[in-house]
């Protein structure tokens, strides 16, 4: 099935009542604004396909390079003070 340019499918008429039926449904004031969100979109998904493809492989990490373990600290050790415990002399 082959679908052609929307001219054609929808015709001249078609298209006219198509934009007469956005500009009643959305206003004439809200055209310039929704217009604009869809310019900024289209830039910021170009700007992440940029960002993206420069990373390198899908995923962000690659299988040659391992994740370093996480370091593990010991747990502070108890310091004795004078006078506490069993090993003060009284």
């Amino acid at each position: 099935m082959h679908f052609g340019s929307p001219a054609e499918i929808l015709g001249v008429d078609g298209i006219i009542v198509l934009v007469v039926v956005v500009l009643v449904l959305f206003g004439s004031t809200q055209i310039p604004k929704l217009a604009r969100s869809l310019g900024s979109a289209q830039k910021e998904f170009k700007k992440g396909l940029e960002e993206g493809g420069a990373d390198g492989p899908v995923g962000g990490t690659s299988a040659a390079t391992p994740a370093a373990p996480a370091a593990v600290n010991p747990p502070p050790q108890p310091t004795d003070r004078p006078g506490d415990g069993p090993s003060a002399s009284s």
